[in-house]
């Protein structure tokens, strides 16, 4: 049911239905984590590189995928709660079918790693049918004003919950013969998806403004056009991404890169996920609060050099420690990017933009350059090394620092906003 008024009352209820919704999602997240747990299971499956480096950026680009479409048949949906509820329930069965295959089958030899590649990539897919909706079903439970509290605080409890369960994938790990152990985990995410879902049901939802649905996928495309002819800010922001592309094979190849310097147990991955999704809550809450202040353009810059430090320590790492504190820094670059990104794409859009265009036309548009980045890191780590590699990767992350610091404004400095695509209709 949607209120009528929405106030502070209505922002602090779902604020804390978010924050229950994020506990759930949270712990399940740290059994299937891009960063550690799937790169170094490939590995043990007996994956090739390029399969083993691709996990974050797989996960990436596959969630780009339906995101123009659903942003467009997303105009029809009226009753968002439920919208999202369905979005959400497309990610259950890639990951339960996950679960139950490596659970109690148990398969091995050389198909092992593809039966849980493709259900990766579904899964994968399945969020990006979530993140338009998602957009716009966030825009109708905050409060404008106290937006970066809203998502700080949320994902603040999103990493309190991860590393709780980073602690089990530790134990979960040690615990369960191998590939069970990796399997159950995937239930345990199946579950925390499915109750986390049924936390949407008791959301307050802003009054939306009623708009004509679009049902011309041409003018929806002209629309997409549109924005990106007249918002010439919001490309220099694009081009920049597209640099920091760069970012996702190498976060996937951190876990790894530190096994073979220091062949440490493999359910060390669960103390990985503990610590970086610790480090992920504090940044995600702190660089919230102060995107507030100084503008989320500018923090975005202090969340790539925190993920610049991770590549840095990675490539001198000698010992555990060093590896423990790849994640460290790697936990202040994914909690403050949460936070950061999600926060960026509403001040793009303003108050009266469409919100999951943005979101769709960010993802979309540099999910290429990720599959790029993926498919040369798989052609040169054989030929150079995981090390040299890296260090490739590293000079696009730096160009894209750059590009993002010096030619990207502020969005929520500029004066004027671009209208809404609905404006051409």
């Amino acid at each position: 049911m949607t209120n009528k008024r929405f106030g502070l009352s209505d922002h602090r209820h779902n604020l804390f239905y978010n924050g229950l919704h994020e506990a759930f999602w949270g712990f399940g997240i740290a059994f299937p984590t891009t960063f550690a747990v799937v790169p170094l299971f490939l590995k043990m499956l007996g994956a090739p590189p390029i399969i083993i480096g691709s996990a974050a950026g797989v996960f990436t680009a596959c969630a780009a995928i339906p995101q123009i479409a659903i942003a467009f048949l997303g105009q029809r949906i009226r009753n968002l709660k439920k919208g999202i509820i369905a979005a959400h329930s497309v990610m259950i069965p890639p990951m339960l079918l996950a679960g139950f295959v490596f659970g109690f089958l148990a398969p091995s030899g050389p198909s092992a790693w593809m039966i849980y590649f493709g259900c990766f990539v579904l899964f994968s897919i399945g969020v990006g049918v979530v993140f338009p909706i998602w957009a716009d079903f966030l825009e109708l439970v905050h409060l404008p004003e106290r937006r970066g509290e809203f998502f700080g605080v949320s994902f603040a409890v999103t990493n309190g919950a991860g590393f709780v369960g980073g602690l089990v994938v530790k134990w979960l790990l040690d615990t369960a013969p191998f590939p069970s152990n990796f399997g159950f985990g995937f239930l345990i995410y199946a579950l925390c998806i499915f109750v986390a879902v049924l936390l949407f049901f008791f959301y307050r939802l802003k009054p939306r403004q009623n708009k004509d649905v679009n049902r011309d996928f041409g003018l929806f495309k002209r629309q997409l056009k549109q924005v990106l002819s007249a918002d010439k800010n919001f490309r220099r922001y694009l081009y920049s991404r597209m640099l920091l592309a760069a970012n996702y094979p190498a976060i996937s190849l951190y876990a790894v890169y530190a096994h073979d310097k220091l062949q440490f147990d493999v359910s060390e991955a669960g103390i990985f996920t503990a610590i970086t999704v610790l480090l992920s809550g504090s940044s995600s809450f702190l660089l919230g609060k102060l995107g507030d202040r100084m503008g989320h353009k500018h923090v975005f810059v202090i969340v790539f050099l925190g993920y610049l430090g991770a590549m840095a320590t990675a490539l001198l790492a000698t010992n555990m420690s060093h590896a423990y504190l790849i994640f460290v820094f790697l936990g202040v670059g994914q909690g403050g990017f949460l936070t950061t990104a999600m926060s960026l794409i509403f001040e793009f859009a303003g108050e009266a933009g469409d919100k999951k265009t943005y979101f769709a036309l960010t993802d979309t548009l540099t999910a290429p350059f990720v599959v790029l980045f993926i498919v040369l890191s798989g052609i040169f780590i054989p030929i150079y090394s995981m090390g040299t590699v890296l260090i490739g990767l590293g000079v696009f992350i730096i160009a894209g620092v750059i590009a993002l610091a010096l030619f990207t404004r502020e969005p929520k400095s500029l004066k004027t906003q671009y209208p809404p695509p609905e404006s051409l209709m």
